[in-house]
């Protein structure tokens, strides 16, 4: 028999493997299928089996996800979650800097329950963080106010006649330890504890695993030898009977620890710093004009439509455009480029960016999460919160590592006991503890997520938005560059250069009118060039029945009961038969020019032709330069006519161009480039490069293109300056070295830091590491990956 159920608290593939391993040992299960899409669970059972008992057994093996009975018909699209995207002004969720989950969320803050790190908010908020930060400062000067007189107690054995064994015998001095200790680990500490026992039964192991046993043992054998001293072997007692307790290594080991999670936490705000600068651009306020009368109100009180005033220095609070007068825009803070924009009447306007010394008034186009920079905030929380691939590796090396780090310190006890000088059992104690701590692999966790966070964030602030760590990582990868022309190229802003008749029965203005007609419901940048063009001459458009865009080719439709085609060559030949050799020697005449031309045909007959021109963007040559300098192949794909396209290749210095393209041609000439084993960054801003873009190893897109492109990007541009192209590939390389960087930092160290804890250099040299001076050393390990990463903040991109 089958049953569906449905799992709550799956976020990812690890999650779903988890469950069906679990269901699948319960006894009477005979197999189990899990769905992560639809969060359910295809039970086939032996017998019938209680949904009490399966939720009794998988709590057993762990807490994090429920079963239950399917209350409606789950599919992709009406799965719940535990997670929101966040908006500015909403409540903070929270998400576990280790990533140990990708990108699951969590609606209170709390440690994460796979590797018990703290949760941090996905927003970042200030006050969220501070509070956070704060609770842990608290705990720490606690536990130091009370480690503080252990540790001097316990280094007063150090001095010749110790001074305070005369004034009370070494047992109740031992008793002082314990009640001091007594805050240090169930007050400020007890965390450690908790998420190492979560982590022991979830079969999590991680670095707490290693802390709460290291300090744990130390502690318990203290409070042992206190009550029973009795059970101890001679080794372990001094000259007086007593057995030597080691509560000032357990407490300075946690304090440490402690101190090293507040500098952590310290640190953390520092790789989040850019989200917080994007969350503050957006103002509190909003100045609106209702009935000629200026008011000020709460930003999340303006809506779409409402006409607002922006004076001089005052950042503007939604997205739109200018109705009244002009302004000079500082956007560096959303773009990354520092040069002020001139804004003239019906000019676009952008939340977040600062007006310069001049009043404007301006229409509320977007508001609220629509915003571009709401756009911004989330996408870069999203892909802050997403795991590099390269993460995995530090995930397996984890996941044997901790299991490893026990077996050495149980052996090194062992050889220590057999083996080491007198007392040997209290050397093989404490060198167990020492490899214990100084192995915990905190540094390794964080030294991926650290990175990826910080460089998300410094391209956020430069105009270059990631949609997920991977594409962060695959960028430094790409072989070749896949480029549209127009929009990517070009400057995308084409205009009308000429329109010829080619029919004594037309003239310039009627075909004027048919062309606007045509293109006033379509989108594309030759689209708008036209309804300009008859804006300005003064020609009003008439009424489209049965409009038709057609991808790649143009636009059809029904016009005064008259079938009217405007569009390329592929649509002639479609629909006309063709062109006529004089036609197609005029056309020739403009694209040898590098102009574009289309055709205009009435009853399947051309009739005229649009003639625009779109100028080459100012930097475009030296970039398609630059990535030729670093070995990359640059290759344009165009929809546009073969000559036009030669024209802007060799313009550009490209010397691999396809062109008449469409969209499904793009798409299949990015996959056979994959196919022969090229890694493909495409680069385009337009419905017709959608596909193209999606296929691609890592798709980017402008930001000045449609939302269709840009959302079928790992990539955005928010400028659409084709020198961000180059500026993401410095930054990723710049990540992915800083990632091995620290790889290599937390590797090494624990290579070389286990054997030194074991005691591997005491026959030679002598030396042993103590406990506590271990602690410290691994607490500072973490922090020098957070300071690494940290430097990527300063990194200059355009190199």
């Amino acid at each position: 028999m089958k049953h569906t159920y449905y799992i709550g608290g799956m976020s990812c593939q690890g999650c779903s493997s988890h469950v069906e391993r679990s269901l699948s040992e319960i006894k009477g299960v005979r197999g189990v299928s899990v769905d992560l899409d639809r969060a359910i669970a295809e039970i086939e059972f032996e017998y019938p089996v209680p949904l009490q008992s399966l939720q009794s057994e998988l709590s057993v093996k762990t807490d994090r996800y429920t079963i239950s009975d399917v209350p409606f018909e789950t599919t992709a699209e009406t799965k719940p979650t535990e997670s929101i995207s966040p908006n500015p002004g909403q409540g903070s969720l929270f998400y576990c800097p280790m990533q140990c989950e990708g990108d699951k969320t969590y609606n209170h803050p709390g440690d994460c329950p796979v590797c018990g790190m703290d949760l941090v908010p996905v927003t970042s908020a200030e006050s969220s963080e501070a509070d956070s930060h704060k609770k842990l400062v608290k705990k720490f000067w606690w536990a130091l106010i009370f480690t503080i007189p252990i540790f001097i107690i316990a280094m007063s054995e150090m001095i010749p006649s110790n001074p305070l064994y005369r004034v009370l015998p070494q047992n109740i001095w031992n008793w002082i330890q314990l009640l001091l200790s007594i805050p240090v680990v169930f007050y400020s500490c007890w965390m450690f504890f908790e998420r190492a026992f979560r982590s022991i039964r979830s079969w999590n192991l991680n670095m707490f695993t290693l802390i709460g046993m290291g300090a744990g043992v130390a502690w318990v054998f203290s409070l042992t030898a206190l009550l029973f001293p009795g059970i101890f072997p001679d080794q372990f007692k001094s000259g007086s009977g007593d057995v030597h307790v080691y509560f000032e290594a357990a407490t300075v080991i946690l304090t440490l620890v402690l101190m090293g999670q507040v500098l952590e936490s310290r640190a953390h705000t520092k790789t989040t710093s850019a989200i917080r600068e994007l969350i503050a651009l957006a103002p509190q306020t909003a100045i609106r004009l209702h009935n000629g009368v200026e008011e000020t109100i709460m930003l999340s009180n303006v809506r779409k439509g409402d006409i607002l005033r922006v004076k001089p220095g005052q950042k503007i609070p939604v997205d739109g455009f200018i109705t009244k007068g002009q302004a000079s825009v500082d956007e560096s803070m959303i773009s990354g480029e520092p040069i002020p924009l001139e804004k003239m009447l019906n000019d676009p306007v952008i939340s977040g960016t600062i007006n310069g010394n001049t009043t404007f008034l301006m229409q509320a186009e977007k508001v609220g999460s629509d915003t571009l920079l709401a756009h911004i905030i989330e996408m870069v929380n999203e892909a802050s919160r997403s795991r590099a691939p390269i993460q995995s590796l530090a995930d397996r090396i984890s996941g044997y590592f901790v299991p490893a780090v026990v077996i050495i310190a149980i052996i090194t006890f062992l050889v220590w006991s057999v083996w080491g000088p007198y007392p040997a059992y209290v050397y093989g104690l404490v060198n167990a503890l020492a490899v214990l701590i100084i192995a915990c692999p905190c540094a390794l966790g964080l030294a991926t997520p650290m990175s990826v966070m910080v460089g998300i964030g410094k391209g956020a602030t430069s105009g270059i938005l990631f949609r997920n760590a991977t594409a962060l990582q695959e960028l430094s990868k790409i072989t070749t560059l896949v480029v549209d022309k127009t929009g990517t190229l070009t400057e995308g802003k084409p205009s009308v250069a000429d329109i010829l008749s080619l029919d004594k029965g037309i003239n310039q203005q009627e075909l004027i009118r048919y062309a606007a007609a045509l293109n006033h419901n379509s989108e594309h940048p030759l689209a708008e060039a036209t309804v300009n063009y008859a804006h300005e001459k003064g020609i009003k458009s008439t009424e489209v029945e049965n409009f038709k865009a057609l991808a790649g080719q143009g636009v059809a439709g029904i016009i005064e009961r008259l079938p009217v085609l405007l569009g390329n060559k592929s649509l002639i030949d479609t629909e006309c038969g063709g062109l006529s050799e004089s036609i197609e020697e005029q056309a020739d005449v403009y694209q040898r020019e590098g102009k574009t031309v289309t055709y205009i045909a009435i009853q399947k007959k051309v009739v005229g032709m649009v003639v625009y021109q779109d100028s080459i963007k100012g930097n475009s040559k030296e970039v398609i330069k630059e990535f030729h300098e670093k070995g990359i192949d640059v290759i344009m794909l165009t929809g546009d006519n073969d000559l036009t396209a030669g024209f802007i290749a060799r313009q550009l210095g490209i010397s691999d161009y396809k062109a008449s393209l469409m969209p499904a041609d793009k798409l299949d000439e990015v996959v056979r480039l994959r196919n022969t084993g090229r890694i493909v960054a495409m680069a385009g801003d337009g419905i017709n490069d959608a596909p193209a873009l999606a296929s691609s190893d890592v798709g980017i897109a402008m930001g000045t293109g449609t939302d269709v492109a840009i959302e079928s990007a790992d990539i955005t541009l928010v400028k659409g300056n084709l020198k961000g192209i180059i500026r993401a590939y410095n930054l990723s390389h710049s990540v992915m070295k800083n990632i091995r960087q620290n790889l290599f930092f937390a590797l090494i160290y624990n290579v070389l830091g286990v054997p030194i804890a074991a005691g591997l250099l005491y026959p030679i040299f002598g030396i042993l590491l103590s406990p506590m001076i271990a602690a410290a050393a691994m607490s500072f390990s973490s922090v020098s990956v957070i300071a690494n990463a940290l430097r990527l903040r300063s990194t200059t991109l355009d190199r």
